[in-house]
């Protein structure tokens, strides 16, 4: 996630709580996939956990940025 795309997305945590529990979800992803990241070898198991965490994370992104969409459009709108 861009810098500019993040700072959007914290700006508007508190008026959204959609946003933002994808928001702390992507947080809590990162940290669980940093733990795999920094292994020098993983298990087959760790593996498959890593790749999982990478599609969940990827699906709650895309997930914000649609509504991050949503309220640049509805702030263009007034």
């Amino acid at each position: 996630m861009e810098g500019r795309e993040e700072q959007a997305i914290v700006s508007l945590l508190d008026k959204d709580p959609e946003l933002k529990k994808y928001y702390e979800e992507h947080q809590e992803l990162e940290k669980k996939l940093s733990v795999y990241q920094h292994k020098h070898h993983l298990s087959c198991e760790e593996e498959i956990e890593m790749k999982r965490i990478q599609k969940l994370k990827l699906v709650g992104k895309d997930r914000m940025m649609e509504i991050l969409e949503k309220h640049k459009r509805a702030g263009g709108n007034h």
